[in-house]
């Protein structure tokens, strides 16, 4: 298995650039599955990685070399930020503001973020859920700023993506990572083991799926249906509404997935 990560992962261990770094590290490889550490929110990664694949694969027999599909889509990153909430308010008494954060990338990226807070606060009982870019803007402190002229006593830094939130003074920090080692090792052999049931099933190595994707549509889409509102500042009602029955279950998988 060949971890291969972007601006998600960004200085995580063990994790492979599309490019030359995931070229190198096939040299020493018969045979590999390479694994696109996204969220959801880097979708040229896939199509990067099965770019250096194909070009590998010429001298490689076929099957030898394998691309995964991605660790997950941003229907996950929902589902396992919301769980990094509950984390945090299972700690205690907490009535304050939670800051996304995530290392900045493109501008579709950056906003597909802001759409992940905007999910993850509709069913969740607390008042803001804001969004702070690391390397971009709006960063941590304007971010932190912007929770506290809003109205909250407490500002709880949440991670994004695999990457930590940096420390910051007067916050709550982090309840954890977004996912747990043992429970990201297992996502990470899954999604391998998925890739080869593929090949063998169907003799499909991941690598034309992939090019395609990069030719096409550029971001993926999550729906929600309720009424349009503000998930900032002046909103006071809390949402304690049951969850729809699929959102409830998807958020009971994250939770099962992020110790």
């Amino acid at each position: 298995m060949l971890p291969v990560g972007g601006h998600e992962s960004a200085g995580a261990g063990g994790v492979h650039g599309p490019g030359r770094e995931l070229r190198t590290a096939l040299r020493d490889r018969p045979r590999a599955v390479a694994v696109p550490m996204t969220l959801g929110r880097d979708p040229g990664l896939a199509p990067a990685a099965g770019q250096t694949l194909a070009w590998a694969a010429r001298d490689r027999a076929p099957g030898d070399l394998l691309l995964a599909g991605p660790l997950g889509t941003v229907t996950h990153l929902v589902g396992w930020v919301r769980a990094a909430v509950m984390r945090v308010l299972r700690e205690g008494e907490f009535d304050g503001a939670v800051l996304l954060v995530a290392p900045a990338a493109d501008p579709e990226a950056d906003a597909e973020l802001f759409k992940v807070a905007r999910l993850v606060w509709r069913y969740l009982p607390v008042r803001w859920v804001e969004v702070a870019l690391t390397g971009g803007e709006p960063g941590v402190a304007e971010g932190v700023e912007r929770c506290r002229r809003l109205g909250a006593g407490e500002v709880a830094l949440v991670p994004a993506s695999l990457v930590p939130p940096p420390a910051f003074p007067g916050t709550v920090p982090a309840a954890g990572p977004l996912l747990g080692r043992a429970a990201l090792t297992a996502l990470i052999r899954d999604r391998a083991a998925e890739a080869e049931r593929r090949w063998d099933r169907d003799g499909d190595d991941g690598l034309a799926a992939a090019a395609s994707h990069g030719h096409g549509h550029t971001h993926t889409h999550v729906h929600d249906h309720a009424d349009t509102h503000d998930h900032g500042g002046g909103h006071e009602r809390r949402r304690n509404a049951a969850f729809p029955e699929t959102t409830q279950q998807r958020l009971e998988e994250a939770t099962a997935h992020g110790g």
